[in-house]
């Protein structure tokens, strides 16, 4: 690890612990019991975020999952020495077990982008992936905070909300789209046309998680920059394509796994900040909404004990965002529609 990311991980521990360096062994006894279950934990996205996950102090159990592979990944990872106690689970038959007592299932099960694919093309392999994985969760884990990364996320998390309807077990509270690698993408993009410390820098994503749907609102952004209309429609077009840009630069190899492990292990870590009762702990994710006429959208959340406290507004947008905004609905409508359907067919 680099000095900046083991500071950071000092950093994203709650003040009242210790930092992710200096916490071995167990936790204080006043740290609550918290199990993470990962399914697709073999995978690309699933090995880098099952090691992220392993050095979160939050985390007391952690199962992986995933159709093989995941005992030689949890048998690495649990060399770790940190608290958390690590168990591999394999094949269909161990899904219950791996899922049993669960507060928080993180999803990045499923295909990657390939060149040439969008977050559309992967919809017929990841959808039926995410919906009977759902029907896994809704039967041995009813009350866990879901988060689904497994793409598309605009028709992911909509089918994953049918199959919990079906289920009887639907809460909206506790089903999040992980859209925070765009959150990590307009951070950085804009850090760097600004020319300021990257840590001071915040800005919301709003809207849903592929191409035009995906909508930073640099208006918003601390610190504040007065960039020229044109950066911040290039800073916008490259957010959008963080996804293309990667896929692109590993030439068939690969997708964009570590960045969104990362992600997803941030958006973790605010889950169980909120489940613990730290005040104040906002993410942007994709959740069912009403600040649009669409039944699900991407804005900033607070979180807290029950999942989602509150839903927040998208705030003043400047006239190129407000373009933008109108702009994303059609196809961001089109998305949930077909995951409704297909959860439905």
């Amino acid at each position: 690890m680099t000095t900046s990311m083991l500071a950071y991980l000092a950093r994203r521990t709650p003040s009242t612990g210790a930092s992710y360096l200096t916490r071995r062994g167990f936790a204080s006894d006043s740290t609550p019991v918290r199990k993470v279950a990962i399914l697709g934990a073999a995978g690309g996205i699933g090995q880098p975020l099952s090691l992220l996950m392993k050095l979160n102090p939050l985390v007391s159990s952690l199962a992986l999952y995933d159709i093989s592979g995941t005992p030689g990944v949890a048998a690495d990872v649990s060399h770790i020495n940190t608290r958390s106690e690590v168990l591999g689970f394999a094949g269909e038959e161990q899904l219950g077990k791996a899922l049993k007592g669960a507060d928080v299932v993180i999803i990045p099960a499923g295909v990657p982008r390939k060149p040439g694919m969008t977050r559309d093309d992967l919809f017929n392999i990841n959808a039926g992936i995410v919906k009977s994985l759902c029907a896994a969760v809704a039967k041995y884990c009813p009350h866990a905070l879901v988060n689904v990364i497994s793409n598309p996320v605009n028709s992911t998390v909509p089918i994953a909300s049918e199959v919990f309807k079906k289920a009887g077990t639907y809460d909206e509270k506790r089903l999040f789209g992980v859209t925070t690698l765009d959150v990590v993408r307009a951070k950085t993009f804009y850090a760097g046309k600004a020319k300021v410390n990257v840590a001071d820098v915040n800005v919301p994503v709003v809207g849903g998680h592929a191409g035009v749907t995906i909508l930073p609102l640099f208006s918003q952004a601390t610190s504040s920059a007065n960039l020229a209309n044109e950066e911040i429609e290039a800073l916008t077009k490259r957010t959008q394509d963080g996804g293309t840009e990667v896929v692109e630069a590993k030439a068939g190899k690969g997708s964009a796994t570590l960045s969104m492990a990362y992600a997803g292990a941030i958006f973790a870590d605010a889950c169980l900040k909120g489940l613990n009762g730290v005040p104040d702990v906002v993410e942007c994710s994709f959740v069912q909404s009403t600040v649009t006429d669409l039944p699900f959208f991407a804005s900033k959340v607070r979180l807290g004990k029950n999942g989602v406290e509150e839903v927040l507004g998208l705030g003043a947008l400047s006239d190129y965002e407000k373009q933008g905004l109108e702009a994303l609905k059609p196809e961001l409508k089109s998305s949930i529609e077909k995951g409704i359907k297909f959860a439905n067919a």
